[in-house]
């Protein structure tokens, strides 16, 4: 009898103590997170489907995964998406494929995120690769130089959508317009760097939230009845309490995975070689890339064509054009600097197994840490939903990131429609202006149908995409562009 004791008690008095914090913390019981009902191979087939339709950029992946996984699916509320989106835009790297790594970890822990974010990125990985084997054999052939053209002409149509259908969901009141009109001031007349205009967009929105502004309260829907109508619910998973030792595991699996390869090729190759270069530049990018491609690609460009000479001026552009007609987040642009980097300077390799290699080894610095932000900050980032300094925040980061979407647009728009900029310094204002003289007229009225195609006629991003580039060849066939 005493034995007994000894063996039921404690298990009585421990089983109430867990139901009644877990009820207290409006969650249920621990183990009770399996029964939102959606198992890891139906989850796969969804995963594998947003991938296949993430066209478009941020924006559009967004939308389709919004559509999908809030609307049509239900997995989750519209309330906890937002939330997780703001975290996401506030991390360095493609918020969109973080977003995918984020509500694959609530649903089916690190095993969920890691295949959802790997699924996000695999068909540009493969698509990239290969119009960068092409690229590398045939880029400077007529022909293909001409569908590149028409590419670009259509990129800041679709730039230009994604600063308005961002900033439609961002910009909700005269203060975060007025913060993203500041962002895209700082960052294209003074050249302020990106980390610092987050960092001044965060304490605004923080001070504002904590202050109970409402115009920085503009985040989901949480309270609504219909947004608690999802397969995960309101409540904490098991799996998603903050853990100092599960922390420390996290960064130490994934900070060893990041570096390792870095650390094997400087000291085996040194720190010259394309490789290594390729390896310590593309870290470094995941680490500063706040906004996604569309905020860095003015300085990796810059960086791989003045200080490298990785690439040839222009074909920055060819590079997004790719990302932008396959699936993925458009960063997947990095992997094609790393290709034609390692493909030109390919050492005792063939440059294509170079170029290859180097491309590979870019999308991997790229996207490990994607994986380290979201599976060793999620979880902090849970407990702090509702909270209105920390949502004050996220929402103005959102508005300082449209801004900064609107300085790449215009960035495309001289560096597509005019042959020759020149750099204007004037007190405080550095800018790059273009010459006026230098205008390229089929550039021109090829970015202009594309926009009014989107704009006026609500023609798809990919119908233009392939109309413009139909039109390119069209036009090197007539002889009227060389």
């Amino acid at each position: 009898m005493l034995r007994k004791k000894r063996i039921t008690g404690p298990r009585r008095s421990r089983e109430p103590d867990v139901s009644e914090t877990l009820q207290n913390s409006n969650q249920p019981v621990a183990k009770v997170v399996p029964n939102h009902g959606i198992s890891l191979a139906e989850a796969f087939r969804v995963w594998l489907r947003v991938a296949a339709l993430s066209f478009g950029g941020p924006a559009g992946q967004i939308a389709v995964m919004h559509r999908i996984l809030v609307e049509e699916k239900r997995w989750i509320s519209e309330g906890r998406f937002l939330h997780a989106l703001n975290y996401c835009m506030l991390l360095p790297g493609p918020e969109a494929q973080q977003l995918a790594t984020y509500v694959g970890w609530l649903m089916h822990r690190t095993l969920g995120g890691i295949m959802a974010g790997g699924l996000f990125i695999l068909p540009g990985i493969v698509a990239i690769m290969g119009l960068s084997w092409i690229y590398a054999l045939y880029g400077k052939v007529g022909i293909v130089a001409a569908l590149f053209f028409g590419l670009k002409a259509a990129v800041l149509a679709i730039v230009l959508e994604a600063v308005v259908r961002i900033g439609k969901r961002a910009l909700k009141n005269r203060i975060l317009i007025g913060i993203a009109a500041a962002a895209f001031v700082a960052i294209f007349f003074l050249d302020a760097p990106f980390p610092l205009i987050i960092l001044a967009a965060g304490l605004i929105g923080f001070c504002g939230g904590r202050a109970d502004l409402p115009e920085f309260q503009v985040g989901g829907h949480g309270n609504d009845a219909q947004d608690n109508d999802n397969l995960l619910g309101e409540h904490l998973p098991s799996h998603a309490s903050p853990n100092i030792r599960r922390s420390a595991r996290v960064a130490t699996i994934w900070l060893t995975l990041w570096f390792t390869p870095i650390l094997a090729l400087l000291l085996i190759l040194g720190r010259d070689d394309v490789f290594t270069q390729i390896a310590i530049f593309f870290s470094k990018m995941a680490m500063v890339t706040f906004g996604g491609a569309y905020a860095v690609l003015a300085y990796v460009a810059q960086q791989a064509v003045e200080t490298y000479g990785w690439l040839r001026p222009g074909e920055m552009l060819d590079g997004l054009g790719m990302a932008e007609t396959t699936p993925g987040p458009l960063i997947m642009v990095l992997q094609f600097v790393g290709f034609m980097a390692a493909f030109r300077e390919a050492g005792p390799l063939h440059p294509l197994l170079a170029g290859t290699l180097g491309g590979l080894l870019a999308t991997w610095v790229t996207f490990a840490p994607c994986f380290l932000w979201i599976f060793l900050g999620a979880p902090y980032i849970e407990i702090l939903r509702g909270n209105r300094a920390l949502s004050g925040a996220l929402s103005a980061i959102t508005a300082a990131v449209v801004g900064v979407i609107l300085n790449l647009a215009i960035w495309f728009g001289i560096h597509t429609i005019f042959r020759d900029i020149r750099p204007v310094e004037w007190g405080l204002l550095e800018f790059d202006a273009p010459l006026w003289g230098s205008v390229d007229l089929w550039a021109l009225l090829l970015s202009g149908a594309a926009v009014v195609a989107m704009f006026r006629f609500r023609i798809g991003m990919l119908p233009t995409l392939a109309a413009t580039s139909i039109i390119g060849i069209v036009l090197y066939w007539a002889g009227m562009i060389a």
